[in-house]
């Protein structure tokens, strides 16, 4: 069955129109509008409200007031008086916008944002992947390409690095109040790096995975803070809603219950001893031995598939599938890769990296077959 849905591409064109007192009239009636607005209105938290201000001179351009015919966009700033018209015949998307329709625009002082909307049909996803969500790794399983692990360490070390200088900017601003800028300044750094990163490790999985959905955890950090201060700065400092946020747009996704991904087992459904200072996990049961991250990850796989821990499930479901990739890793000697290349371990945000891909040795304590 086959689903529309709409990609949207955005533009900026600079231009040399003089719209500083248009944009600035703009905006003085738009602010009486929220003084009326905010004057009228009786809320019982009104004074626990920052009172909004508008600072930006932009306009958002309606339907009827522009028209885009034969490349060019002419929007109209009194009506049969004057127009600004905008080329777009030499402009260096125009292959790219073919085919699209004309969305909305944004009119600022120097530039004019242009967005166009284009119909993309969806397919049934060919593959299934799920993804484990932890401090400093990303652990995906699905049994085309085997385990993949992904090596978050540079998302934690960013926001290490910022809080370190912000402790120091935060003592000298005890001090010198006037340096209290610089706390507020080392936090927008902070997430500005932090969001580069996701958007990028996002980017590389669509585009490595492609027709694949995406399983994630659907977890909640407000249930995971206690009273240790250690253990709720670690969890604040991770970005999981964030990483499930940019890939939703990217590719096709889909949250499952993280309850007790890790600590069942997902052959018969019975608690795992935690070896190993709890890195690896075993089953008192059937003896299934696992990694602990990758016991997540499977388990996240069959709650996306809809599947309950049964043993014939889990061969079928998994070590069936994984079988031939088995044999040719047995040949090689080496970990999982997506195209059947060599794995890297270096992070995907390297311009050489892939991603980092595991040897079925190490995870899985079953036989396996050569």
């Amino acid at each position: 069955m086959q689903n529309s849905s709409y990609v949207i591409l955005s533009y900026k064109i600079k231009h040399n129109y003089d719209v500083k007192d248009f944009l600035n009239s703009y905006r003085y009636f738009l602010q009486k509008t929220i003084d009326i607005i905010w004057d009228s209105i009786e809320w019982i938290e009104k004074e626990q409200r920052n009172y909004y201000i508008v600072k930006r001179g932009r306009r958002k351009i309606k339907r009827c007031y522009y028209v885009y015919r034969n490349n060019k966009v002419r929007i109209t700033i009194k009506p049969r008086e004057n127009y600004l018209e905008f080329d777009l015949s030499r402009a260096w998307f125009k292959r790219k916008i073919e085919d699209c329709d004309l969305g909305e625009l944004i009119l600022k002082e120097s530039e004019l944002i242009i967005t166009f909307r284009k119909e993309v049909k969806e397919t049934e996803p060919l593959e299934r992947i799920d993804w484990d969500l932890n401090k400093c790794t990303l652990d995906g399983f699905s049994p085309k390409y085997g385990w993949i692990r992904i090596n978050l360490k540079q998302l934690y070390h960013i926001h290490r690095v910022h809080e370190i200088k912000r402790k120091r900017a935060q003592s000298k601003a005890s001090k010198k109040h006037s340096l209290k800028s610089l706390v507020s300044r080392h936090g927008g750094r902070e997430r500005n790096r932090a969001r580069n990163f996701i958007h990028k490790l996002t980017t590389q999985l669509a585009k490595v995975l492609p027709n694949t959905k995406h399983g994630f955890e659907d977890l909640e950090k407000q249930g995971m803070y206690n009273k240790l201060k250690k253990h709720n700065r670690e969890v604040a400092k991770q970005n999981w809603k964030q990483i499930v946020q940019y890939m939703s747009y990217k590719s096709r996704v889909k949250l499952v219950n993280p309850k007790n991904t890790s600590s069942i087992c997902p052959m018969c459904g019975d608690r795992m001893l935690k070896l190993r200072k709890g890195q690896v996990v075993k089953c008192p049961k059937c003896c299934l031995t696992l990694d602990r991250q990758l016991c997540g990850a499977i388990n996240i796989y069959l709650r996306m598939c809809g599947f309950s821990p049964s043993p014939s499930i889990f061969y079928r479901a998994v070590i069936k599938k994984m079988i031939p990739l088995w044999k040719m890793q047995m040949k090689r000697g080496s970990g999982v890769a997506t195209k059947g290349g060599k794995g890297d371990d270096m992070s995907p945000m390297n311009s050489r990296g892939g991603l980092s891909l595991m040897n079925p040795k190490a995870y899985i304590g079953l036989p396996i077959p050569t």
